[in-house]
């Protein structure tokens, strides 16, 4: 299901993608790598619920539909000047690489891999950072779109950040589950940076690609007034 393999040339994966054979894996080998968290005891494996969070899997929700015909899905969109910013920064860093020598390009890519990704061979960083946003959002609405509207919900990163207990009950209460007394306990205290982070989180990080990222908004504002919408 990698890039280069037969019929995949993106991180995009579709209903056909899910074989038998590869469901059958995939349930296999989620249900191996199960761990019992600290105090927990006779918990029916067909109760649990496994959340998975990879950017990658913003491209691939037909595939996730046809795997896991039961899922739930949690739309998280950011506001797109810190999102840019944030992307731009990654490919900086160098930290976030997950394709070496891909056909026609040099240079290793970070980040998403979505469709028409050789059209941007020639292209600017922040402009090739408009792209991967762009199509992860978009991509993402079309199909979601095309599923039950009880099946999905949205959020936003900065209402997640700015109240964290109120959009986390609400998710809870969208996916059946209760808040337990680990979950309580983190959310008694402060929401503790990402892993991920490359800087400290700062309001206007923004701001140091102010001009390249307002250049590129009007082609992306179709785009952003459907994430207003949802």
């Amino acid at each position: 299901m990698r890039p280069g393999s037969p019929g995949v040339d993106s991180n995009r994966l579709e209903r056909q993608h899910a074989t038998p054979n590869a469901i059958r894996q995939l349930h296999e080998e989620f249900a191996a790598q199960r761990r019992a968290a600290p105090g927990a005891q006779g918990v029916d494996p067909a109760t649990l619920r496994f959340l998975e969070k990879t950017p990658k899997n913003a491209l691939r929700i037909p595939f996730l539909d046809a795997a896991f015909p039961d899922a739930q899905f949690i739309f998280l969109s950011r506001e797109p000047r810190a999102n840019l910013a944030s992307i731009i920064e990654a490919w900086k860093a160098g930290r976030w690489v997950t394709y070496r020598g891909l056909d026609e390009r040099p240079d290793p890519w970070s980040l998403l891999l979505p469709p028409g990704w050789r059209e941007m061979r020639d292209k600017s960083l922040p402009e090739i950072a408009a792209f991967q946003w762009e199509s992860a959002n978009r991509i993402a609405l079309d199909d979601l779109e095309k599923l039950d509207r009880s099946r999905w919900t949205s959020v936003t990163y900065e209402d997640l950040v700015a109240n964290p207990r109120a959009v986390i009950e609400r998710l809870a209460k969208f996916i059946g589950i209760g808040v337990d007394a680990g979950l309580e306990q983190r959310l008694a205290s402060p929401l503790p940076p990402s892993k991920q982070t490359n800087t400290p989180a700062a309001a206007d990080k923004w701001r140091k690609h102010q001009t390249d990222i307002e250049a590129l908004l009007p082609e992306l504002q179709r785009t952003i007034d459907r994430l207003r919408a949802v």
